[in-house]
């Protein structure tokens, strides 16, 4: 088989750009070990920005998003005892769009169906090869047939642990991270949120986050140890902790109801350095991790894939290296801002070992700055809602 691009992972980042490419008039074929209906059983993010929802208006697949999505104008700050809202549409003029990432997935994955493009599921033992020239190629087994694909490009788009950055020389790559010391316990519910917009909340306790799917579907975190299982928290324990953290008026206000899904994540930044190697080029989560608290892992991998898809359009109708020649550089400027925001949030709003006297009066002079002062809200706001592709 031969195609323009090989991309390895059907996640957003490989259907987005998938769906880009094709959109521009590029040949790409998508490679996934796992089935369709294990890619939309992961759980995950629930925010968007304005970019990538127009990123998914350009493709015809922001229909539903628009029509079921929740517009989000502010996000709340619990401190105290007490809520804070930061008005982020007054400061930036953008919004944030609730909408889960499965369900981008799903609309995305209709879209390829919809316009007959091939997508390779359950395709084992997927590795790249030859990226370093200028015929590489990439070799997958598909119902115990041994294939390969040759292609110009390859575009990484499968995950932390994923086969494309595991295949780049230890010598050619760097890679930063901090692990946090501690973890997000999430549950689901089939329960109306407790506010209308997202509440962060700082507490002695522990960080905890009341968000939502939809106004019938609630998503709730809480700061847990890494040492925890998902056995030791059920739906009664996790309630009752949950409102311990909450302001007065939100733990009266919260529905509970049975789980139907329980997870706990770890917290990591990570990134990578570079997101190109030759003719392979890393995009989302393949390339970077940030913790959950500023909502931009899903972001970021859109933001990759909007410069990937233009720099692959310049070389192929322009005839011009330029753009997949900046790629990395471009996309990493961008990376470091989201992942600098996300440790911000996640230092501010968590309790970490060290966080007793000296520390907590910290963040809580933080908070206070934040809420009290137009200028520290404005900045909050245009990192939260997403800085300028």
């Amino acid at each position: 088989m031969r195609t323009k691009v090989a991309i390895i992972g059907a996640g957003p980042a490989g259907l987005l750009l998938g769906q880009l490419l094709h959109a521009y008039g590029i040949d790409n074929v998508i490679l996934e070990r796992q089935t369709p209906d294990y890619v939309l059983g992961r759980i995950r993010a629930g925010l968007l920005e304005e970019g990538t929802v127009a990123l998914l208006d350009e493709v015809g697949a922001g229909a539903r998003a628009h029509r079921e999505g929740l517009v989000h104008h502010g996000v709340e700050l619990a401190f105290g005892g007490a809520r804070h809202r930061i008005d982020m549409h007054a400061a930036t003029g953008k919004t944030v769009t609730i909408y889960g990432q499965t369900e981008v997935t799903l609309d995305l994955m209709n879209a390829r169906k919809a316009a007959g493009l091939t997508t390779i599921y359950r395709a084992a033992d997927v590795a790249p090869h030859d990226f370093d020239t200028d015929h590489p190629r990439v070799s997958y087994v598909s119902d115990g047939v041994a294939c390969e694909i040759a292609c110009d490009f390859i575009a990484g788009c499968d995950g932390f642990h994923g086969v494309s950055r595991a295949s780049v020389k230890p010598s050619a790559i760097e890679t930063f991270e901090r692990v946090y010391p501690f973890g997000w316990l999430g549950i689901l519910s089939e329960t109306p949120p407790v506010s209308h917009e997202l509440i962060y909340n700082n507490h002695a306790r522990g960080f905890a986050l009341c968000t939502m799917r939809s106004m019938h579907r609630s998503r709730y975190y809480l700061q847990c140890s890494l040492d925890d299982h998902v056995e030791q928290w059920p739906d009664e324990k996790f309630w009752d902790e949950l409102k311990r953290r909450l302001d007065q008026k939100a733990a009266g206000d919260l529905v509970t109801g049975p789980s139907i899904e329980k997870s706990i994540a770890p917290l990591r930044s990570f990134v990578a350095e570079p997101m190109r190697f030759g003719r392979m080029f890393l995009a989302g989560d393949a390339a970077h991790i940030v913790p959950p608290t500023g909502a931009k892992g899903l972001n970021l991998a859109a933001s990759d894939v909007h410069y990937l898809s233009q720099a692959l359009r310049e070389y192929y109708d322009e005839k011009s290296s330029a753009g997949i020649d900046f790629y990395s550089q471009k996309a990493l400027a961008r990376v470091w801002k989201a992942v600098r925001f996300s440790w911000w949030m996640t230092s501010m709003l968590h309790r970490f070992p060290d966080t007793e006297g000296f520390g907590a009066r910290i963040q809580l002079a933080e908070l206070d700055y934040l809420v009290s002062s137009k200028a520290a809200s404005a900045s909050l706001s245009e990192n939260y809602v997403g800085l300028p592709y």
